[in-house]
């Protein structure tokens, strides 16, 4: 009897580490981690269901989200701990990398990108007040 009852504790704390392991996966995931690549893949394949992208335009905003992407890679690994400087750098980088999507569009393209960023805008402004002190508390452990 005893030894079924180790089993099972065994069991039941295997079965918990990997279900721990698996939900910080799927957090990384849902927070769009992964390749410059696969981000950009991602990117285009949204811009392209919303705003009906050529394929000349797919093509060219695909290489723009690259170059961001390492860009981004780059700006995370010489942050050395300084989150404000980087979040600054990020921000221009957005803003460039906009810019140089936007040229590519037409005017209807142009308004529905604009909405969507606005959206995204929106969506993140709620996610950070929902995070509220707590969230900024467990940022810094």
């Amino acid at each position: 009897m005893k030894k079924l009852l180790i089993i099972c504790g065994l069991l039941f704390s295997v079965i918990t580490f990997a279900q721990a392991q698996d939900g910080q996966g799927q957090r990384q995931g849902g927070r769009g981690m992964g390749t410059p690549e696969e981000r950009a893949k991602r990117q285009v394949d949204n811009l392209t269901e919303k705003l009906k992208l050529t394929e000349d335009q797919k093509t060219k905003v695909t290489a723009i989200y690259a170059e961001q992407g390492a860009s981004m890679k780059k700006l995370r690994e010489e942050a050395n701990g300084d989150r404000d400087a980087m979040m600054a750098s990020m921000t221009k980088l957005n803003d460039a990398t906009d810019a140089k999507i936007n040229a590519l569009l037409t005017d209807d393209q142009k308004k529905a990108f604009t909405t969507l960023k606005e959206e995204r805008k929106e969506q993140q402004k709620k996610r950070m007040e929902g995070r509220g002190q707590g969230g900024q508390g467990q940022a810094k452990q």
